[in-house]
């Protein structure tokens, strides 16, 4: 009883720090703000990826080529949702350089919910049971990551050897998506490049934080040139693998992937890397653990029972092993 009564009381003292803290009450919102923008853009790029595409009527599935990458430039729905998105980066922007990486960064996540009621509207595709579940995995999983963060983030100056370690990474993440493109992208489809964005954004966000971090402290020197540098490459790869990703999957699942991924890359480097969860105890870190893989196996989720991605499946007669036939179909016919 009494230990009991010690730990509601500790965990009391945290909630009160967490309220206290004015960087986490300005950077939450700027991070809600940013996800609200994120939904909107990607909405509207996805217009105008599959605009472009029926005017160029060839398909962007296996990377868009530079004809579409120019055309993408003339479609104002495109424009829009570039505009959002550069709102969106903004928000996010000023929220991690506020508040601790591995607090705001998951709570993108929101603009997977307000992604799927816009395209089920749009699309007249009505998520299903399966879908859904996928979602509240996604939703719940990065809210107990973000609830669990709050509590227990912390902070110290990002070192020379920091930046090091996370280029070198970048790097060797940079090499193998480039070569599973240069291989395979005929065969890819929307998970790989969702993956592939998710993961570089990652990157990006956590470059972003040292590279703000180091002019808050004026200590812009060669190495944080080579940190925008490579924060530039990283965006644009990923930026191109997003545009590619929407010709070959719905907005919502795209979203999915970097509203989960995105986070997850970001918080693994802040906690392995910048030591942002060094004071968390054990528990937290293999709670953190079960979040994020709830998170993921909802993103996986999502690309096998979206209704979207069902309903093209079916369209390319490919047989999916969890599908029986529904209640109104007539059998296949028998082969001649």
């Amino acid at each position: 009883m009494h230990h009991g009564v010690e730990f509601a009381a500790d965990i009391s003292d945290q909630l009160v720090g967490v309220f206290a803290n004015p960087g986490l009450l300005l950077g939450i919102p700027l991070a809600l703000a940013g996800a609200v923008f994120m939904s909107l853009g990607a909405q509207y790029q996805h217009r105008g990826v599959e605009k472009v595409e029926r005017i160029t009527g060839a398909e962007g599935a296996s990377g868009l080529s530079g004809a579409q990458l120019k055309a993408l430039l003339t479609r104002p729905s495109w424009i829009i949702g570039t505009l959002m998105l550069g709102l969106a980066i903004v928000c996010q922007l000023s929220a991690i350089a506020v508040a601790p990486l591995i607090v705001v960064q998951p709570l993108g996540a929101v603009a997977l919910v307000i992604t799927t009621l816009l395209n089920a509207r749009i699309s007249g595709h009505t998520p299903t049971r399966q879908s859904l579940i996928a979602i509240a995995a996604c939703i719940g999983g990065i809210f107990l990551f973000v609830s669990l963060a709050a509590l227990h983030a912390t902070e110290r100056p990002i070192s020379d050897q920091d930046l090091f370690m996370i280029l070198t990474i970048l790097l060797l993440v940079i090499i193998v998506f480039g070569a599973g493109w240069l291989i395979l992208r005929h065969r890819m489809r929307a998970m790989f490049y969702v993956t592939g964005a998710g993961v570089l954004y990652g990157f990006v966000a956590t470059l972003a934080k040292a590279i703000i971090s180091r002019i808050q402290a004026q200590n812009f020197d060669w190495l944080t040139v080579v940190c925008l540098i490579a924060l530039i490459a990283a965006a644009g790869v990923g930026a191109y693998f997003v545009q590619t990703a929407y010709s070959s999957g719905p907005p919502d699942l795209v979203i999915a992937g970097l509203t989960v991924i995105d986070p997850i890359v970001a918080v693994l480097i802040g906690a392995l890397v910048l030591g942002e969860a060094d004071a968390a105890p054990l528990w937290v870190l293999i709670m953190f653990g079960v979040a994020g893989a709830i998170a993921v196996w909802g993103v996986y989720g999502l690309a096998r029972y979206h209704p979207q991605v069902l309903s093209d499946s079916q369209e390319l007669r490919i047989k999916r092993g969890s599908d029986g036939p529904g209640p109104g179909d007539s059998p296949a016919p028998p082969a001649q």
